[in-house]
């Protein structure tokens, strides 16, 4: 972001160190976070059914171990297997995402007339790239700027790119930087694209999508950012 500050343009985002989807945590377990609780939570029997458990609705030591595990997997905290609303909130954005198919533009929100553009869905945590209505990549799953730091909405353009950029102000790295608004860009991050609360602004990216959107798009490509992130 030093890089950016001394071009004169404004360092207000990078890649969180936390996540996409910020939904209140509810009352859970005061536990470790290595045990394993053996309460029922308010969403167990959707949690049950998304990881393909036995659907009871009732906590058992099968249950927990399912929930936990995949509540390491994606940094979500407390991790202690309780089918709270962070951990269903993180699973129904995953339905979400997967009822898209391809054809994320289907409502007609990311414009058409813009030739390459690269789209946001905010709402979904989403990005494609599009040619006018021909989809060139995607739709892949983003995670965006938490609530406080929001990715902004609106039509943009790539302005600066920046394949080994360091955040000056995070000290952290942000492979295949592409600057559209100010300090927010699309890179990677070594994290889960669904761990909450997200980022500080940026659209955090896998490596493989962050590789494959440097080499589709370049400056002066469009960027177009809309919808609202769950919590923000």
């Amino acid at each position: 972001m030093g890089d950016i500050r001394r071009r004169g343009a404004v360092a207000l985002a990078v890649a969180g160190l936390a996540a996409p989807l910020t939904l209140a945590l509810g009352t859970a377990p005061a536990q470790a976070a290595t045990s394993c609780t053996t309460q029922t939570g308010p969403y167990q029997k959707q949690v049950e059914k998304f990881l393909g458990l036995t659907v009871d609705g009732k906590q058992s030591t099968t249950d927990c171990k399912a929930i936990q595990a995949f509540q390491n997997k994606h940094g979500i905290k407390p991790n202690v297997g309780y089918a709270g609303s962070v951990t269903w909130g993180v699973m129904d954005l995953m339905k979400k995402q997967k009822a898209v198919g391809n054809n994320p533009n289907k409502e007609g929100k990311c414009p058409t007339n813009k030739g390459r553009i690269a789209c946001v869905n905010l709402t979904l945590q989403l990005s494609w790239i599009q040619d006018g209505d021909r989809l060139v990549y995607g739709p892949v799953p983003v995670r965006t700027g938490r609530d406080g730091y929001e990715t902004r909405t609106g039509l943009k353009k790539i302005y600066w790119r920046d394949i080994d950029h360091v955040s000056s102000i995070y000290n952290v790295p942000m492979p295949y930087s592409q600057f559209f608004d100010g300090g927010q860009a699309f890179h990677s991050v070594n994290l889960s694209m669904w761990n909450p609360p997200g980022s500080h602004g940026c659209t955090n990216m896998t490596k493989k999508d962050a590789k494959k959107y440097w080499s589709l798009l370049k400056k002066g490509d469009d960027v177009f950012v809309y919808g609202r992130k769950p919590g923000t």
